[in-house]
This record gives C-alpha cells, sequence and structure tokens, in this order.
C-alpha cells in the first residue's frame, strides 16, 4: 500500500524534496507545495504567510492525501500557539489531518525515551532563544545545551555540511544529554544521522526524520526504515 502525504515547505527551500526523492521508500509518496518564505522580505524564519498556507493546504487536498505537514521548524518557534491555530487551519482547508516539524521533533524526542537534549541548529542566537523556550513548554525538554550557526537566511542553512553538526556534537557533548536534536528542514542531515549515532552512542533526531516518523504514526504505520537512525529504524510509538 502506497501512502499519500502532502508536504508544505517554505519557497526557498532546496533540501526536503531531494532527501525523500532520494531516501524514503515506494511506500511513502509525499506531494509537495510551496509557501512564500518570509525571509525573502528581511525577516529570516518567520512563519508562512497564512494565504499561501491555507491556499496550497486545499491544493493538496485535491490529491486526496493522507495528511498535510509543514515542514519548516522555525514557523512555530515565533508565536506562542503557532501550532495550535495553524494546524486547524491547515486541516480545515485539506479536510486531512495536520501537524508541523517542530511538533514531529518534540514528540519524536519523547519517543526516544530522551528529556535532556542538546540543541544543534543552523539558527542564531534569538531564534535559538525562541527553539529552547518552544521545545521546554511546549514539550516538556530540557535543552542543556545549544549551540547555532547564526545563518541568517534559508539559503545559508542549504549551504551547512553535515560537518558543522558533528563538530558541534563534539564540542557540546556531555554525559547529561540524551539526544541531539537539528532542527532546520533546510539542513542536509538524513543521510548521515545513523553515522552521527554509532559515534556518538546517542539518538539524532532531525527536522526531516521526524517529520517522516510523526507522518508514519499518524498513518498507523510500523514499517521500519533502515539507514536512517534510530527514529526510523526502531519506529518507537509516539
Amino acid at each position: 500500500m502506497t501512502h499519500h502525504f502532502g508536504v508544505l515547505i517554505p519557497s526557498t527551500n532546496r533540501t526536503v524534496e531531494t532527501e525523500y526523492t532520494r531516501l524514503l521508500p515506494e511506500a511513502y509518496q509525499p506531494h509537495y507545495a510551496r509557501v512564500k518564505s518570509a525571509s525573502i522580505d528581511g525577516s529570516p524564519f518567520s512563519p508562512p504567510l497564512d494565504a499561501d498556507v491555507d491556499y496550497q493546504s486545499r491544493m493538496l487536498g485535491t490529491a486526496k492525501v493522507e495528511l498535510v505537514i509543514l515542514i519548516q521548524s522555525s514557523a512555530s518557534l515565533f508565536e506562542d500557539d503557532y501550532d495550535g491555530r495553524m494546524i486547524p487551519r491547515m486541516s480545515n482547508e485539506s479536510g486531512v489531518p495536520a501537524f508541523t516539524s517542530a511538533m514531529a521533533i518534540g514528540e519524536a524526542t519523547r519517543a526516544l525515551g530522551a528529556k535532556r537534549i542538546a540543541l544543534v541548529s543552523p539558527y542564531s542566537v534569538p531564534v535559538n532563544a525562541n527553539a529552547k523556550r518552544y521545545f521546554e513548554e511546549k514539550h516538556g525538554l530540557s535543552v542543556v545545551a545549544i549551540e547555532g550557526f547564526a545563518a541568517t537566511d534559508s539559503y545559508m542553512i542549504g549551504n551547512l555540511g553535515p560537518e558543522n553538526a558533528r563538530d558541534a556534537f563534539a564540542r557540546i557533548d556531555r554525559p547529561e544529554i540524551e539526544a541531539f536534536v537539528v532542527p532546520g528542514g533546510n539542513f542536509p542531515t538524513m543521510k548521515s544521522i545513523a553515522g552521527w549515532e554509532a559515534e556518538f552512542k546517542k539518538p539524532v533526531v532531525t527536522t526531516n526524520q521526524a517529520s517522516l516518523w510523526a507522518m508514519a504514526q499518524r498513518l498507523g504505520s510500523r514499517e521500519r526504515i533502515p539507514g536512517l537512525g534510530r527514529l526510523l529504524e526502531d519506529m518507537p510509538a509516539g
């Protein structure tokens, strides 16, 4: 059985489609729609325009997808209840369940049994502060270390390499850290996760990986996906 799901991505994102096309099993078929990224107008990482989300969710609904996900983790970080406000809109327009990638990260981390996390992100100091508050207040995690790469726009994130994350892990790793969390849907990470986990002996949760896990959970799929980290290989229940 093939699962069809809708993916909303910022117009500047050049990574999600590439990672999913190359790495997803045939049983999962994503269908993409782009929403205008506010970073084009000089407001990096702000949520997409509500009107774009509404329209593109509606268009994905016409493809008879089974659910819709917004893969822009930073969108959830600037408004106290962005998830609570936007998810019903996405669902109402598409006619199917919806969620955000920031939600997926929080849920996935808890499903792995981790609470004390290190946040390794492409974001600036202010955005990382928002991320810390979001994951602690919305998902009950404890952010015990943070390292960011001070990217000023989505294009800089897309040009980051896996060594950026790996070197950050090495700098900040310590015993109390139970998992590394790497937000950023435009940050190419998925094919590196298994290697990072083998080296540091801790689970790694990234935006695109967690989004796929959360999608499978909501569709009731328990199919394990090897080679992309513990989260997708073990498929723990959420």
